[in-house]
């Protein structure tokens, strides 16, 4: 497996040759065994308690992390919603409290989010915008409700094909509201809960990563190197994160990215090498509608605890939860907490990890 500092974007290029190789690797290995967390009663002796040990304790899915007080907040759904990330669109509200917020790449070589949330519904997320062909496959494994505004018809009945509930302003759905201190398209917010009304008997989210007890257990902190950034690009967006004060800080093209004033930060920054086709579907301003595949294998790097580790990920259908694993086939662990993950292109995408 290479690695992936300073990469150039002609280099990501043989990103297919390599992928090839790690599809056999990802072949012979076992299939992981999905994380299971369950409460355990402390076992009290003549004089002390003795506490349950972490890893049996409950747990949010989305985070890792403890959750004893959750009670019946653990059996909602989460609720993931489309949220714009242009200019003119910043700084967006809610991003801070997704438990995991994925970024992708739309029409104009600009990028949008998919940011889900389960162990924390703030009541204002935005701006809101539409749904796109790959969101099936990031919300699908996830489950419960995709709130958006607008979008193909196709794309809709792709995202409800992998059982989630759609809710949309355009639809008639509750919980959108306009934003008088925005403009243009940018005004649409929404409160998560009460899109997640509509979730009906929907499950709770099953695990989409896996979670260390503690991020110097991570797999990054203990198999990995240290790293103090990583860079991407995108066609027409530069996010970059930076190690500091105990978790990754988000920029924007250089400048700090924001929300609610405060800079945006996450326990981990998962980077996914990826292959991009035309829907051969055209947006409303004529501009072609890119695909990202999210099935199949790829390169990965995973950043936690200031320290990055190479991988590869793998994913079957679009219901099925991505895989990372590590050069020896073991599975990656991340830090307990909120993870962004970038769906870097192939062509015409650079990550450069330092």
């Amino acid at each position: 497996m290479r690695r992936f500092r300073h990469l150039a974007p002609a280099r990501l290029g043989s990103v297919g040759v390599l992928g090839l190789a790690a599809v056999l690797l990802v072949g012979c290995a076992p299939k992981p065994a999905p994380t299971e967390w369950v409460t355990v009663a402390p076992t009290v002796s003549a004089d002390k308690t003795v506490p349950p040990d972490p890893a049996q304790q409950v747990r949010w899915p989305l985070t890792g992390e403890p959750a004893p007080d959750a009670g019946d907040d653990l059996e909602r759904a989460a609720v993931s919603v489309k949220i714009e990330n242009s200019a003119a669109s910043r700084p967006q509200v809610g991003l801070q409290r997704a438990d995991i917020v994925w970024e992708e790449l739309v029409e104009g070589g600009m990028t949008r989010f998919v940011a889900t949330y389960h162990s924390d519904l703030p009541e204002d997320v935005g701006p809101i915008r539409s749904i796109r062909p790959m969101d099936a496959a990031i919300a699908g494994p996830v489950g419960g409700v995709l709130a958006y505004s607008g979008g193909q018809l196709a794309y809709q009945q792709k995202a409800r094909a992998a059982g989630l509930v759609l809710v949309s302003d355009d639809g008639g759905g509750s919980g959108f509201y306009r934003n008088p201190q925005r403009r243009g398209d940018h005004t649409l917010f929404g409160d998560p809960r009460t899109f997640l009304a509509r979730a009906g008997d929907a499950a709770p989210p099953p695990a989409q990563f896996a979670y260390a007890d503690s991020a110097a257990e991570s797999s990054a902190a203990t198999d990995g190197r240290e790293a103090s950034a990583v860079a991407t690009t995108f066609p027409a967006s530069s996010p970059s994160w930076q190690w500091g004060d105990g978790g990754w800080r988000r920029y924007e093209s250089g400048s700090p990215a924001t929300d609610g004033g405060d800079q945006i930060t996450a326990a981990n920054v998962v980077v996914l090498t990826v292959t991009i086709r035309d829907t051969g579907n055209r947006d409303a301003a004529g501009a072609p509608v890119p695909e990202t595949i999210l099935t199949g294998t790829g390169e990965a790097i995973v950043l936690s605890d200031g320290h990055a580790i190479d991988g590869t990920w793998s994913k079957g259908d679009a219901t099925d939860v991505i895989e990372l694993t590590d050069a020896g086939g073991e599975v990656i662990e991340l830090t307990p907490g909120n993870t962004w993950v970038e769906l870097v292109p192939v062509m015409r995408g650079t990550i450069a990890v330092s």
